[in-house]
Formats: C-alpha cells, sequence, structure tokens
C-alpha cells in the first residue's frame, strides 16, 4: 500500500456537495482505502446521523477513486463510472453518527475491460458497518453515453 498524492476531488469526476468521501488513505493495484468523516454538515445527515444505506454511495465511490488514482498514476483522465449493482449486501449499522470515523475499503476482485467488481466493507472504529460485492462498469469512450441516438 501506498499513501494517495491526489485530493479526493481530483480521483472522482462528482462535484460538490455529491463528494461523499473526505479522502484516500492508501492503495495499491487491487486495494483502496478512504476515508469519511461524519460532521454538521455531512449531506444525507438527518437527526441520527447519515443512513446506513448512504454507505453504499460511499463504497461506490471508494471504487471510482480507484479507478481514479489508477488512471491519474499512469497518466490517463479521470473517466466516468457507474454502479450496475450489489451483491450481498448487508448493512449492519443503521445509522452512521456524527463523530464516527468511518473507513471505507474496496478490494477488486475481477476486471475484463470496462466491467469490475469489488469486494466493499465499511467499518467504523474497526467494526464492521456494512459490506457489499459492486459491479461496476467504466465505458471506454463516455462521449458515447452523451450522443443521441442515431436516426434510423
Amino acid at each position: 500500500m501506498r499513501d494517495c498524492p491526489y485530493p479526493i476531488g481530483a480521483l472522482l469526476p462528482h462535484q460538490p456537495p455529491m463528494i461523499l468521501l473526505d479522502k484516500v488513505i492508501a492503495y495499491d493495484d487491487v486495494t483502496i482505502i478512504a476515508s469519511v468523516a461524519i460532521t454538521e454538515s455531512s449531506l444525507f445527515l438527518a437527526p441520527e446521523g447519515v443512513p446506513g444505506y448512504v454507505g453504499i454511495e460511499f463504497m461506490a465511490q471508494a471504487c471510482g477513486a480507484f479507478a481514479g488514482a489508477q488512471a491519474l498514476d499512469t497518466g490517463q483522465p479521470v473517466k466516468i463510472g457507474f454502479l450496475l449493482g450489489t451483491r450481498l449486501c448487508r448493512v449492519l449499522m443503521p445509522w452512521f453518527r456524527i463523530g464516527d470515523p468511518v473507513t471505507v475499503t474496496a478490494t477488486m476482485i475481477f476486471h475484463d475491460e470496462e466491467m469490475a467488481a469489488f469486494d466493499c466493507r465499511i467499518e467504523i472504529d474497526g467494526k464492521l458497518a456494512a459490506d457489499a460485492q459492486l459491479k461496476v462498469y467504466q465505458p471506454d469512450n463516455e462521449q458515447l453515453l452523451f450522443e443521441k441516438g442515431d436516426e434510423r
């Protein structure tokens, strides 16, 4: 694992306030570790805290940050990616509370051209809060996503 030299905003093609991760702590060729500080200004904050189901977006953004770090390491641009689905998603804590030190880990278990799968987990003070296996898609040519359909 190596420290991440990039700010989180450089790794994700999101705009604030939708960048939910605070920083990438470390990464290597298959794994990324990121952190989220739950504060009074956290997006999706309710009186009880941030709902546990928001954890799936924490995990998805960790996968995106992994792809972003790999791209920047090789001099490539950061590209848009999509969460296609999840298997075995478990949310073990219903709320992320203010002050909780949230750690998000994503480990790539499959990669084939534009598709990948990650085993993800969220921990608070070393205790498992959520985990899931995410399937993600990152198109080689994102411009095709935004073009109008052909006129057949």
